[in-house]
Parts: C-alpha cells; sequence; structure tokens
C-alpha cells in the first residue's frame, strides 16, 4: 500500500479547487459589472461552466475513490478524527455534487436561454419558471456552506500538518516531501 493518494486522485482535487475557486469567484465578481455588461454575462457564463466542470470532476473523483484505497494517516489518528473526517468529505461530495444539479436544473427550467462553456443550451420544451425560481433559491442557500466546508477542510489538513505533524497533508501533495 502506498503512502499518498493515486496520481489521478490527486490531480482531480486540486482540479477542483481550481474550479471552485472560479466558480465561487465568478459569481461573486458579476457584482461589480453592470446588469446587461457582457462582463457580467461573462461571469455567469464562467460560474456555469466552472459548476457544470465541477459536477464531472466530482462524478470522476468518486468513481476514483470507490477504485483505490485510501493511504492510511501515519502515525495513526484517533476513531473519533476518522469519523468526523468522513462525514465532513462527505458533506464535501454531496455538496459538489448537488449544487451544479440544482444550477443547471434551474436554467433549463426557466425557459431562458442560457450558456455553458461559450455553447447556447436547450431549454425545457415545457418551462416552469416557478420550480427553476424554487431550485435556484436552494442553490444559492446551499452554496455559502460551500465555503465553511472547504475552509474546514483546509484547516483541518493544515492542522494535522503543522500541529498534529501526521502525513494527512502530504498524502495529497504530488511533491516528494512536504516539510
Amino acid at each position: 500500500m502506498t503512502d499518498k493518494y493515486a496520481r489521478p486522485q490527486m490531480a482531480l482535487h486540486w482540479l477542483t479547487v481550481l474550479l471552485l475557486t472560479v466558480a465561487y469567484a465568478a459569481i461573486e465578481l458579476r457584482g461589480f459589472a453592470d446588469r446587461g455588461s457582457w462582463q457580467r454575462l461573462a461571469m455567469i457564463i464562467t460560474h456555469f461552466s466552472a459548476g457544470a466542470s465541477v459536477l464531472l470532476v466530482m462524478l470522476a473523483r468518486m468513481f476514483l475513490r470507490f477504485r483505490h484505497r485510501r493511504p492510511a494517516i501515519t502515525p495513526p489518528i484517533a476513531s473519533w478524527q476518522k469519523g468526523l473526517s468522513h462525514a465532513v468529505h462527505t458533506a464535501l461530495y454531496a455538496l459538489f455534487i448537488v449544487l451544479p444539479i440544482l444550477g443547471l436544473s434551474s436554467r433549463y427550467l426557466s425557459g431562458r436561454q442560457w450558456w455553458l462553456f461559450g455553447a447556447n443550451m436547450p431549454v425545457s420544451a415545457t418551462p416552469n419558471p416557478e420550480l427553476a425560481h424554487t431550485i435556484i433559491e436552494w442553490h444559492e442557500t446551499l452554496a455559502p456552506l460551500g465555503y465553511w466546508l472547504i475552509g474546514l477542510h483546509a484547516l483541518a489538513a493544515l492542522f494535522h500538518h503543522y500541529f498534529l505533524k501526521d502525513d494527512t497533508l502530504a498524502r495529497m501533495m504530488p511533491a516528494r516531501r512536504i516539510k
């Protein structure tokens, strides 16, 4: 058994970080652009495209998670820490699969023109703006939870590295050694 995650797992983890940064930054920065401007539209298209990419990457990560064993943490951590880690990872996976599905579903059902990766996307033959509005409200309500979960995940990794002195963080780093 190796002491690191498989290379594809590491690559998809860091790609997820990049895509989430782009998705969250685009939607936060769109408020600085005037309504109806091309800059605002570009931010929205970027948000949709990064979000759809997150969905695809998270599904690939789930596949790899079942295919590869997780490397053991050295020295071993307490069982309550394992349980908490499992709960946070489950919440991260669930959130970043559900959020893009909600966002894309709301756009599809809205009956309004929308784009993904610059391509015009289809809309429902039977639009339901009320349902689309409800779905996007769920999306917007759940999205801030991502900040908290990402922050908790990152702080836990840093805590393990700098205070507990275990290899939790090193297992996901592509470099051979980190100090």
